[in-house]
């Protein structure tokens, strides 16, 4: 049975492939060489920009680095085994004016299912902005606080600690913090896109660009 890799198995695989020195890697994709050392021996991670940056100039996409040496068994297969522990080095955060994500288990490529643990500071739709919509479907689960619910075609509902709801990720949608400083939620996004993951962090990104602006 193949292991999942890490972010630093994938970093060092590809150099390795490439056959460069760790200094030649740094100057090539532009990440300090103490860095990179750091994120091959897992004791570091990289944001997102620094993922898309690293992918950028070795001349593939993100998803292609990510899925290096973890092709999928194919359709006769019954089981996969696939496995992933949620740890420092396969979570991939990133900053909004509106949440903070942390996307998790982010090792194993072509999910159907993405998980997020994602804080929210939005306290207002006026502060929110426009609804977000997105392929697929979202499951969220309220673990600290107290949040809002806004959609395309339902009237606001709010939910306390415990409580979660499923709706369909197309529809326009915002989460706010409600009678509280921030929230935090656990939020399982679902899609037959195998670059689901992908797709929902560049979304983000393009949230924290935006903002940032």
């Amino acid at each position: 049975m193949r292991n999942q890799n890490t972010l630093g198995q994938l970093v060092r695989a590809e150099r390795q492939r490439r056959e460069w020195t760790l200094r030649q890697m740094s100057e090539r994709v532009g990440i300090p060489l103490s860095t990179l050392a750091k994120v091959e021996q897992d004791k570091l991670s990289l944001t997102y920009d620094k993922l898309q940056q690293m992918a950028s100039r070795l001349g593939v996409t993100m998803a292609e680095f990510l899925a290096q040496d973890s092709a999928e068994p194919g359709p006769s297969a019954a089981i996969t085994a696939r496995r992933s522990l949620t740890g420092t080095t396969n979570t991939v955060r990133v900053e909004t004016s509106n949440y903070d994500y942390e996307y998790l288990c982010s090792d194993l490529r072509d999910k159907r299912m993405v998980p997020i643990l994602t804080r929210m500071r939005a306290h207002s739709l006026e502060e929110f902005g426009e609804l977000i919509r997105h392929e697929g479907e979202e499951f969220l689960y309220v673990l600290e606080g107290c949040i809002e619910v806004h959609s395309q075609f339902y009237t606001p509902l709010t939910l306390q600690v415990g409580q979660g709801i499923y709706i369909d990720s197309t529809m326009g949608h915002a989460y706010i913090a409600k009678d509280c400083d921030s929230a935090l939620v656990l939020a399982i996004c679902s899609s037959e896109d195998a670059n689901l993951s992908e797709t929902l962090m560049h979304l983000a990104h393009q949230d924290a660009v935006v903002a940032s602006d």
